[in-house]
């Protein structure tokens, strides 16, 4: 069965995506610690990191270093931090999170009901940073 990240980079469950390539997508989650945190997920379906390929496990993390100098432009955080954890989806993400301290990746602290304005604007930001910063796979 499909993870529902797989839905949402179907286009079958809606999703506010910074950035699509051929092998990686970001989008915003919808229960954001702070605003501008995204996840970055490979469009195949992997249950465990260790379980990618070296060469989709690279393109991620490339794909997490430029989405993730683009929130630290957009929202300017002490650091961007940047987790795997994998238990709630059976699907491969990079949770990128803009911190100023440790309780800024206190998942207990995440919004359940952000909203769409603050959802779309964090989105903006991103998308603008990825822009300046000559990406173009930034995704509308």
């Amino acid at each position: 069965m499909a993870s529902i990240f797989t839905k949402i980079i179907g286009g079958e469950l809606p999703g506010r995506f910074v950035w699509k390539d051929e092998h990686v997508v970001a989008f915003l989650t919808i229960n954001p610690i702070r605003p501008g945190h995204t996840l970055v997920v490979p469009r195949q379906e992997v249950d465990h990191w260790i379980d990618m390929s070296p060469e989709l496990a690279r393109r991620v993390m490339d794909v997490s270093r430029a989405v993730g100098q683009a929130i630290q432009q957009a929202f300017a955080p002490t650091k961007v931090g940047a987790s795997i954890v994998g238990l709630e989806v059976p699907h491969v993400h990079v949770h990128l999170i803009p911190i100023d301290g440790m309780q800024d990746l206190d998942f207990g602290r995440a919004d359940s009901d952000p909203t769409p304005a603050a959802m779309d604007a964090a989105a903006s930001a991103i998308r603008t940073a990825l822009r300046e910063h000559g990406h173009a796979e930034v995704s509308d």
